[in-house]
């Protein structure tokens, strides 16, 4: 048999929502290739330990690599060619032999806030509404504008979380916009939060692949794939969150657009709590759409950002940590 015949499967998570990004992503290989889809890039769904802990903040059992690590694994022995992630779930630091090599067109990046009586905004909550979410920065954000918002914790895929504020157990809880489309759901046609007042997670509305870096083949295929401008958003936004040493018990959020050559990054930190907050914005003119450029864009963002919070967002995202947030 060929090399090129030879199956290239792809691994993900089997909630619905990897499954549906998989899916369009095994589409579009075929597509660009011309090989039968499910001859050529057979899916192979994994639960990951992220996947199973659903009782406890991922800070408590390790962070958001948890949702990745299976995935890589099955990179790494040459069991799978393609790993599909939701990039903000993916850490900014990949393990030595893997690359994210494409990314897909992104989807809105922006949150809507779903709540039992059709309140599409934070501040129209009422008065110390329960807000159910298993995210920090979205804790951060809800707080800074609703400091008498009782956040408790929520996790599980859309569905779960779904039926979690239907039964009354919260008022309120946030879903990423992009999943909500993704999957079809109704809820995506509600008003989304503007970015102004809730910035968006490092790379939210993304996906990527990734795959070993010596996949000669797999790099090949997946420049058609690949939507450069996506790429390179998600790079400056990844490059802030890795200069501030993000994981899940920092409070950090960005987002850039590339207007032409030139690239526009807002990013913040805050506190758990959500009564500090650093930010900052830059426009830079770039030589060329290269991610390795706006990753370092994004990275003196995030230096600068580091250096107006010194040592106070040092101290608030130790205190994170030692609560638990």
């Amino acid at each position: 048999m060929s090399q090129s015949m030879v199956p290239m499967a792809i691994a993900t998570r089997t909630s619905p929502l990897a499954m549906a990004q998989s899916l369009d992503v095994q589409a579009r290989l075929a597509a660009a290739t011309g090989r039968d889809k499910d001859a050529a890039f057979p899916i192979m769904g994994m639960k990951t330990t992220g996947d199973r802990i659903t009782d406890r903040a991922l800070l408590e059992a390790g962070g958001k690599g948890l949702f990745t690590k299976e995935l890589e694994t099955a990179l790494l022995a040459g069991e799978a060619r393609f790993a599909v992630h939701s990039m903000k779930d993916v850490p900014t630091r990949l393990p030595d032999g893997l690359e994210i090599a494409a990314i897909l067109e992104r989807e809105d990046a922006r949150d809507v806030l779903l709540t039992r009586d059709g309140t599409s905004r934070i501040e129209d909550l009422p008065q110390g509404a329960v807000l159910g979410t298993a995210s920090i920065r979205r804790q951060s954000q809800a707080l800074a504008l609703r400091p008498d918002l009782k956040v408790v914790l929520l996790r599980g895929n859309v569905d779960t979380r779904l039926e979690k504020l239907r039964s009354g157990e919260v008022d309120a809880t946030f879903l990423a916009r992009a999943g909500l489309r993704r999957l079809g759901r109704a809820e995506a046609d509600r008003d989304p939060l503007d970015t102004t007042s809730v910035l968006p997670a490092p790379a939210q509305g993304c996906v990527g692949i990734e795959i070993r870096s010596d996949d000669d083949e797999a790099r090949e295929i997946l420049k058609a794939l690949d939507h450069r401008a996506s790429h390179v958003c998600a790079a400056a936004e990844r490059g802030f969150l890795a200069a501030l040493d993000g994981s899940c018990r920092t409070p950090i959020a960005a987002y850039a657009v590339l207007e032409g050559q030139s690239l526009h990054l807002r990013g913040e930190a805050l506190s758990p709590d959500g009564t500090r907050r650093w930010a900052r914005e830059s426009r830079d003119a770039m030589q060329a759409t290269d991610p390795a450029e706006a990753a370092r864009l994004g990275r003196a963002l995030g230096l600068a950002v580091k250096e107006a919070g010194g040592e106070a967002l040092m101290r608030a995202v130790a205190e994170g940590a030692a609560d638990g947030s």
